[in-house]
């Protein structure tokens, strides 16, 4: 083996219930320095092989993973099978707005059909294939929360036409769930508004910052129990990436295949080795920016806060570079809520929803989570640049505000460099990405 190669291997076969008895093989393949564009094509199509085929679907994310390596995985896919069978591509928006026609040849290339495109309407287009019950929510939540919840999928993963289904996206450290990825790109990228708005609520309950970064979270365990349970006879087969990137550069470590959990767990391991930055000390500036292709909501801007918030002083303060950002939510409801409580706390959040008067809160839990974990609860400032919104609006959400012309004079991401830089003599800690990555103090 090559030196810069970890590992490529099977790591295990057995024959499994998910797709007529066929054998399946469950595939690693790790990279230190990235795996080679051949071997990623030849593993993909090895993952087909010995499968009669006439309709596949696919569920990659979207744009705002655009770090994912997914589109190009997807366009792999998409060749290999198109000239055989009918090729769907779903991607799992979640609450997310759907992706323009710009924004998909971006990210899957122009050999994806923009027609191939089905969009996850998570209001909607969803069924409801079971519930976790109560007991198990209230073991797992350490008694926080002792309601059911239902288990809400896209009416197409259930529907008994497709031969496969692909669920491609990256394992990358997560405010709800603790990792991305695996049975979340089922149950909230492809979700209903039920199972979102309670997994949000469940994390948000039992602490984001006991989370994040981690596999067996509260909210992994409800996926894992609606995977096991609900979702048996579903030709689902997960492909999981673990990424890095260098500006537009992205670098796919990490390749896993297969139905099994260990493929996830190894995925995991890898992704807390290359995603996850241990700082020696708490930082008491960090300035974030918000790539403008990626970025236009607070909704997925404040990544900016979940991802730092373990790194930043109390005291310090938070600057977001958010040019592009013109709206809080990604649909007309959630945005209409968050203008109208703000990240006003967690404890302020929770009374909020207590309150008789507040049943449009209640009716959408996610959104409350989201309240809660975009304040930093008065233990940092959080100075929002945001590009396409007006200091009203930014204060009235319950941020501090700076014009992005002012801020990015002073702060010019094009020369700063990712880590600790010097701005007018005072120490300034530069992140790039935040998507990629979680910073946390071991203080």
């Amino acid at each position: 083996m090559q030196s810069e190669i970890l590992c490529a291997i099977l790591i295990m076969q057995k024959y499994g219930s998910l797709d007529k008895g066929r054998k399946e093989a469950n595939m690693v393949y790790e990279y230190e320095n990235g795996i080679p564009g051949e071997v990623l094509k030849e593993a993909l199509a090895k993952s087909l092989e010995g499968r009669n085929l006439k309709k596949v679907l696919i569920l990659p994310p979207d744009y705002t993973r655009m770090y994912s390596g997914a589109g190009k995985i997807t366009a792999i896919y998409y060749e290999l099978l198109k000239d055989t069978c009918q090729v769907d591509i779903m991607p799992a928006l979640g609450t997310h707005v759907p992706m323009t026609k710009e924004e998909w040849v971006a990210f899957f290339g122009e050999g994806v059909p923009f027609d191939r495109m089905i969009v996850h309407n998570w209001r909607n287009d969803v069924v409801k294939i079971g519930e976790v019950p109560a007991s198990f929510v209230s073991e797992v939540s350490e008694g926080l929360v002792k309601t059911p919840i239902d288990v809400e999928v896209n009416k197409l993963i259930m529907d008994p036409s497709y031969d496969l289904i692909l669920s491609v996206g990256q394992v990358v450290p997560h405010e709800v769930v603790g990792m991305a990825n695996y049975g979340k790109n089922i149950f909230v990228g492809c979700g209903g508004s039920s199972m979102i708005n309670s997994s949000h609520m469940l994390g948000a309950f039992y602490g984001m910052e006991r989370i994040m970064g981690k596999d067996f979270s509260p909210v992994r365990r409800v996926f894992d129990y609606a995977q096991e349970n609900f979702l048996k006879n579903v030709p689902l087969v997960y492909v999981l990436t673990t990424t890095t990137n260098s500006g537009d550069e992205v670098t796919i470590h990490g390749l896993y295949i297969g139905t099994e959990r260990a493929n996830f767990e190894a995925a995991v391991k890898k992704s807390q080795e290359i995603n996850l930055t241990h700082m020696d000390k708490r930082l008491n500036k960090v300035v974030v920016y918000l790539d403008p292709r990626e970025f236009k909501s607070t909704w997925l801007g404040n990544k900016a806060i979940y991802r730092t918030r373990m790194a930043i002083a109390d005291g310090g303060e938070l600057i977001v570079l958010a040019p592009a950002v013109g709206h809080f939510g990604e649909d007309e409801e959630n945005d209409r809520l968050i203008r109208k409580y703000g990240y006003v706390g967690r404890e302020n959040v929770l009374k909020l929803v207590d309150e008789p008067a507040n049943e449009d809160l209640r009716q959408n839990l996610s959104v409350a989570a989201h309240l809660i974990h975009g304040s930093s609860d008065g233990r940092f400032k959080i100075t929002y640049c945001a590009g396409k919104l007006t200091e009203e609006e930014v204060r009235g959400a319950a941020f501090n505000y700076m014009s992005y012309e002012e801020a990015s004079a002073k702060y010019d991401p094009k020369k700063l460099v990712d880590g600790f830089n010097t701005v007018d003599g005072e120490e300034v800690f530069y992140i790039s990405n935040p998507a990629l990555g979680l910073w946390v103090c071991d203080e």
